[in-house]
């Protein structure tokens, strides 16, 4: 789904989007000139991979997202949660897709590999 920048307006515009089983839902209200705040949640199941054993598995998410959404290059270090869209159109399935991506990148541990504290090494 995409929204053009300057179609966002002080009233909090409203979303629904479901990517890869995963509901990403929310509002986005201008909060200056060049800045769009989104506030919203991810809510789903998505796929992991456990980094002891390298099983798959699947995993329910729920959780809340808050951004700044920009159509200028922003330099600061006060606010590192800024995605910036150059060609003024906000693209809602990249940032989920970016979440998501972001979640299966972080190191995960499957139900078994839980609470093992064991040396382990597997040859694949």
């Amino acid at each position: 789904m995409k929204i053009v920048f300057d179609k966002i307006g002080q009233t909090p515009k409203p979303f629904d989007l479901t990517v890869d089983s995963v509901n990403f839902k929310g509002t986005l209200v201008k909060s200056a000139y060049h800045r769009v705040r989104l506030e919203g949640s991810l809510d789903g199941v998505i796929d992991l991979t456990c980094d002891r054993c390298g099983d798959e598995y699947q995993e329910n998410i729920s959780s809340p997202l808050s951004l700044t959404l920009s159509d200028e290059i922003i330099e600061t270090e006060d606010d590192l949660d800024i995605i910036e869209f150059l060609d003024g159109v906000i693209d809602l399935d990249f940032i989920v897709q970016s979440e998501i991506a972001s979640i299966q990148n972080s190191y995960h541990n499957c139900k078994n590999c839980e609470n093992d504290t064991q040396e382990f090494e597997k040859e694949f």
